[in-house]
């Protein structure tokens, strides 16, 4: 009884908030996604599943999607492998390394809304920084597109979100690539093997758990990306920025739809769901066989 008593003295109270700041509002959100609802007064025009249906026929929702799918793809092939290449560099004896890592780790530190800030003066038509070094390259096309032209917003917003993130997934892999017991690199390097391969039959097959959880939280970060958009373009110009994330908040806070806002919620819940169990299902499941022991071990 005194061992269920301190689980519970432990257990109980993080259970209590995340009942109330998870559970209950996912709650809220699938119930008011039936109804018609302002977000004042009572709720009780219910629809049913029209909010569904009138978001799967809505360009904006779908474009924000396509949109989030973008994200993810460009974050799985160029982000991380970018990540990755400058983890391994920085794992090797450089002078001054500790200062480049501390150096391509510092944007992570910054708050989201910093970096948009700071990138919207960098990207400001015709004075921002972004501007000039177009120009000095002879880019003279994209002078002013950067965050104002539909074709060119969204890759734009991909260079701030490599410029924040890749710092971290760059620290993952560097603590991966530390954690590799330098016998058997040395052991490799007695049998012939050359930098490239101890790297790709060695050091990379060893990395693959630091590499899947960074994908998984990139692939996650891409689908719920909110604040960096939204201070930068706020999912313009003409919604050609505009993530699944924002769509929420536009269509609940600013045309008082909440209604249709929480069953966009409630989709890009479930896809955030559906996606985590099938990625702890077939790709973490040998990483996490044996992770987990019953009865002290035995």
């Amino acid at each position: 009884m005194r061992s269920w008593a301190s689980v519970a003295w432990f257990l109980v109270p993080a259970l209590v908030l995340f009942l109330v700041f998870v559970l209950a509002p996912i709650a809220v959100a699938v119930y008011t996604g039936f109804f018609k609802w302002g977000g004042t007064g009572p709720v009780d025009e219910f629809v049913g599943f029209e909010n569904y249906t009138k978001l799967f026929a809505d360009q904006v929702f779908l474009g924000g999607l396509g949109r989030g799918l973008y994200l993810v793809v460009l974050s799985i092939t160029v982000q991380l492998p970018f990540a990755l290449f400058t983890a391994v560099l920085l794992n090797q004896r450089l002078r001054g390394r500790a200062v480049y890592r501390m150096l391509f780790f510092a944007p992570y530190i910054l708050s989201e809304v910093v970096t948009a800030v700071l990138f919207t003066m960098i990207f400001l038509p015709g004075a921002g920084m972004a501007d000039h070094l177009a120009g000095a390259l002879g880019l003279e096309g994209l002078r002013g597109k950067w965050l104002a032209d539909p074709s060119t917003v969204m890759p734009t917003l991909f260079v701030v979100m490599t410029w924040k993130y890749f710092g971290f997934h760059m620290m993952l892999f560097l603590a991966g690539l530390q954690s590799i017991p330098g016998e058997i690199l040395e052991a490799a390097s007695i049998d012939g093997a050359g930098a490239w391969r101890r790297f790709r039959h060695v050091a990379l097959p060893l990395l693959g758990p630091t590499i899947r959880i960074s994908a998984f939280l990139s692939i996650i970060g891409a689908i719920q990306l909110f604040d960096l958009v939204w201070v930068m373009t706020a999912g313009g110009p003409n919604h050609s920025s505009e993530t699944m994330a924002i769509s929420v908040f536009q269509y609940g806070f600013k045309r008082y739809q909440v209604g249709y806002a929480s069953a966009i919620s409630v989709v890009l819940f479930m896809i955030s769901l559906v996606f985590s169990l099938f990625y702890q299902r077939y790709v973490l499941r040998r990483d996490l066989s044996g992770a987990v022991t019953s009865g002290g071990g035995r």
